[in-house]
């Protein structure tokens, strides 16, 4: 598949895996990469030294297109430089597009992508000198920057800037990837389909929740703030309505541990549940998109992208009503 966003960073289908802090993980970040998408790692909350070895150690497993991703206004040039020498697109999100992280991006060699929650803020990143914007709809899991819904804000921004557009937000089948590319996004971005696949650094529970929910379940709350960078801003985060629910009940300060020392995870905190925490799952950050309902089974990255490329390449059948 060819679309300007493959032809400039060189990826072979025009899908990026979307930063999911801890959830992405080197394995799922190659496999992802190894079936011609872009896959993202985050410094979201790694010290500097383990970022950069964990960028060598991907890097070396595969020949595919990389992303890391940046969300933090603060970072250290020299550290920025270092990251933008071993990927080939920069990204970033949450605080406003600042020329001056760009330009040290490009003069290490990578492009750089800005996801956007408004066309204002689209118009902003490309004014920096940004050469991707992403669209970030209000459906979207996670973090949520803006609050349109996606194709409103896709439109607008398509309208408003002149380089490659991708689209995210309750992209998680094939029809909505299909859908986004025929509206004239240049590719998408995926975070919810993602987490359900074995190489997600998700909790084996987390991804049978994804899979077990039906129609839209989520709502954006401020309820899982503890410890969470980005929510000193703005604490909204779409997660499963569940988790929401499930938390109200835990009175104890502490939902759970992890890691070998059993580090506890206070009430409240930003931390989706990854493999080896213990404790009360069903009330920690459900991180999940509005289109969580679609996701089906837990299936393999490259089982992911092949079928998403699959709706979009599939002949349309005379006399079918698609």
């Amino acid at each position: 598949m060819r679309t300007p966003f493959t032809e400039l960073v060189g990826c072979r289908v025009p899908i990026q895996q979307a930063p999911m802090g801890t959830i992405s993980s080197p394995d799922l970040a190659v496999a992802v990469a190894e079936a011609g998408g872009v896959g993202t790692l985050t410094a979201l909350g790694l010290p500097p030294a383990v970022l950069l070895r964990r960028l060598d150690e991907v890097r070396a497993r595969t020949s595919g297109v990389l992303s890391a991703n940046v969300v933090t206004p603060d970072v250290d040039d020299g550290l920025l430089t270092a990251v933008a020498e071993r990927v080939r697109l920069v990204d970033f999100f949450w605080f406003d597009p600042a020329p001056r992280l760009v330009e040290r991006a490009h003069r290490a060699g990578a492009l750089v992508n800005w996801q956007v929650g408004s066309t204002a803020e689209a118009r902003a990143a490309v004014d920096a000198g940004c050469d991707v914007v992403t669209v970030q709809g209000v459906e979207a899991g996670g973090h949520v920057r803006g609050a349109t819904p996606l194709r409103t804000l896709l439109r607008e921004v398509l309208d408003a800037v002149d380089v490659p557009v991708l689209a995210a937000g309750g992209i998680s089948d094939g029809r909505s990837f299909a859908e986004v590319l025929a509206a004239g996004a240049a590719g998408a971005r995926i975070g919810t389909r993602f987490l359900a696949t074995p190489e997600s650094g998700a909790h084996p529970a987390y991804k049978r929740a994804v899979v077990d929910a039906a129609g839209d379940c989520t709502e954006i709350t401020g309820a899982f703030a503890v410890g969470c960078p980005l929510c000193a801003t703005s604490p909204r985060a779409r997660v499963l309505r569940t988790a929401v629910e499930r938390l109200a009940e835990v009175d104890d300060d502490v939902a759970a541990t992890i890691g070998r020392d059993r580090v506890p995870v206070p009430r409240g905190s930003g931390l989706p549940p990854v493999a080896g925490v213990e404790g009360r799952l069903d009330a920690m950050a459900l991180y999940a998109g509005a289109a969580v309902g679609s996701v089906g089974d837990v299936r393999p990255a490259a089982e992911v992208v092949a079928e998403l490329v699959a709706a979009v390449e599939r002949p349309t059948v005379p006399g079918s009503t698609g």
